[in-house]
């Protein structure tokens, strides 16, 4: 039985580097600085410093079992990781091995296609492609091609959206094609295909020339990110989040490129070390912009109605900063949601009016185009509602945004976090922090540490919302570091009656914030195996 302390193991099965840039060098500080023990299996070894690999040896296959044969007794991985495999034979002890273990348990496979160095040197022949083609691919949970690595696998070019949705045609269930390699002088794009999101991947591109390790600490870092449990899509937003910090260490050593050290602290900054953003739709992002002007959220307490005489009832008791949440009935056709329709203007326009007499900001949840055609300026929006919008659809949002429309976007995991900061939000929500039943969501609950790390990466003020139905968890939610603080049943039938009490919290809450660590925890349960 593992000890309940035991770190997530991961292993990966690639080479040596005598220059200790790359290969199992680059993937030992990639797993320290992301939690997790790395156990190195090695596949090849290879001469080389910072400007030449001179000579590179397979491991015999026999040696390569063996290593596997003494971890599967002992030290079973829960993501298994590949680098430089040196043969085409070992390449197929590898993805029979991977059988064997998942035949006992789960076991996740990162596959990162090391078929040249950046040196120059050639890692792979035709046999060894073939072998990655039909046999690694079709068993891989992530597999992270540089766009040259993409193409060669493929035997063709094509756009990248194009080839991500081929390889996933051989089996692979996410890919993620990095951009390191391409010309873009301002940002390091990665196109994302995987099954919770697709996208592009951006940061603003780090000016340096020590750039070696940079495939293996990615990967390395998507592996550990598996390991602790996270879906694919956020263990690519996070790995890219880990190989820009490592990059932004990266040390000169000899004279050619120097290598990348990844090392805890790679989070934690908006500024400094910066979310990636996930872009919308196949159209590459051309520039990494700021926040337009200053957020239009108020600090505080945040009430949530299902009516305009909810408003009012939140408004008499003081409360400055409301959002109208109003759904429409499933399957409504004809003249039922032509009445529909009418109610509900009817009950905004009543909300605009009597927030604007209060002086206080009215968000608008959902109906979007509804809503600024009846004078709404502030717009809150689910993650379905942005997946739902059409081209046009996100170019008349944006548009309204540099019109002056106030927006606040939801999440819940690091990728819908990405997603929301590529729309350099007014804010955006982080919940269900508690247990809920106001909504039913397949997330657990983030608790106050991700609720932290969530103020510490999150590019515009974070609103924690979720399970807030007693004055100290307010408070704790604001110590955490959220900005504001959503209520929907919290404050019972008669606000005026409690809103004192839950004023009392915020005011007393300690200024301290929960340390956010690196990573948060991962909030969507994984699927069956």
């Amino acid at each position: 039985m593992p000890e309940s302390n035991e770190l997530p193991r991961i292993a990966s099965v690639a080479g040596t580097d005598s220059g200790g840039g790359a290969g199992l060098a680059a993937d030992q500080r990639a797993a320290d600085a992301f939690g997790v023990h790395l156990c190195p299996v090695v596949a090849a070894v290879t001469a080389q410093n910072s400007v030449a690999v001179t000579h590179v040896e397979a491991m015999p296959p026999t040696l390569l079992q063996a290593q596997l044969d003494a971890l599967a007794d002992d030290l079973p991985p829960r993501v298994l990781k590949t680098g430089l495999l040196g043969s085409a034979a070992n390449a197929r002890i590898v993805a029979r091995w991977v059988d064997q273990q998942r035949r006992h348990s789960p076991l996740a496979l990162v596959v990162d296609p090391v078929l040249r160095a950046s040196t120059g040197a050639a890692f792979a022949d035709t046999e060894l492609l073939a072998v990655y083609c039909e046999e690694l691919l079709p068993r891989a949970t992530l597999v992270t091609p540089n766009q040259r690595e993409a193409s060669t696998l493929l035997g063709t070019e094509a756009p990248i959206p194009d080839q991500a949705a081929a390889l996933r045609r051989l089996g692979v269930e996410a890919v993620l094609i990095t951009g390191g390699d391409a010309p873009d002088p301002q940002l390091a794009l990665d196109w994302l295909d995987a099954p919770h999101a697709q996208g592009w991947l951006s940061l603003p591109r780090i000016a340096t020339r020590h750039t070696h390790g940079t495939g293996c600490t990615l990967a390395s870092a998507a592996a550990a990110a598996l390991a602790h449990g996270f879906t694919s899509a956020d263990a690519a937003v996070l790995a890219k989040q880990l190989t820009a910090h490592a990059l932004r260490q990266a040390t000169p050593q000899g004279q050619g490129a120097g290598p990348v050290r990844a090392m805890t602290g790679w989070s934690n900054h908006p500024t400094e070390r910066p979310l990636p953003r996930l872009h919308i739709g196949t159209e590459a992002p051309d520039a990494w912009s700021a926040a337009a002007r200053p957020s239009a959220l108020r600090e505080g307490l945040y009430g949530i109605a299902d009516s305009a005489e909810r408003i009012q009832q939140l408004l008499h008791a003081g409360l400055r900063q409301l959002q109208l949440r109003i759904k429409r009935p499933p399957g409504l056709t004809g003249t039922e949601a032509e009445r529909w329709q009418s109610t509900y203007q009817a009950q905004l326009r009543q909300s605009l009016t009597a927030c604007d007499t209060a002086g206080a900001i009215l968000w608008i949840n959902d109906h979007w185009q509804l809503a600024l055609a009846t004078g709404a300026r502030a717009l809150h929006l689910g993650q379905e509602d942005l997946l739902a919008l059409t081209e046009s659809e996100r170019r008349q949002l944006r548009q309204a945004q540099a019109n002056g429309i106030a927006l606040g976007l939801s999440s819940h995991s690091p990728w819908e976090l990405a997603r929301a900061a590529a729309w350099t939000p007014d804010y955006i929500a982080c919940g269900p922090v508690w247990p809920t039943t106001t909504k039913d969501m397949p997330w657990r609950p983030q608790g106050l540490d991700n609720l932290a790390w969530w103020a510490a990466n999150a590019p515009a003020p974070v609103v924690a919302i979720g399970g807030v139905l007693a004055p100290e968890q307010a408070g704790a939610a604001k110590a955490a570091g959220a900005h504001s603080i959503c209520v929907v049943r919290g404050w019972g039938p008669a606000p005026s009656a409690t809103i004192l009490e839950w004023r009392a919290a915020m005011i007393s809450a300690a200024p301290t914030r929960h340390r956010s660590a690196d990573w948060p925890h991962a909030t969507l349960p994984p699927a069956p195996a």
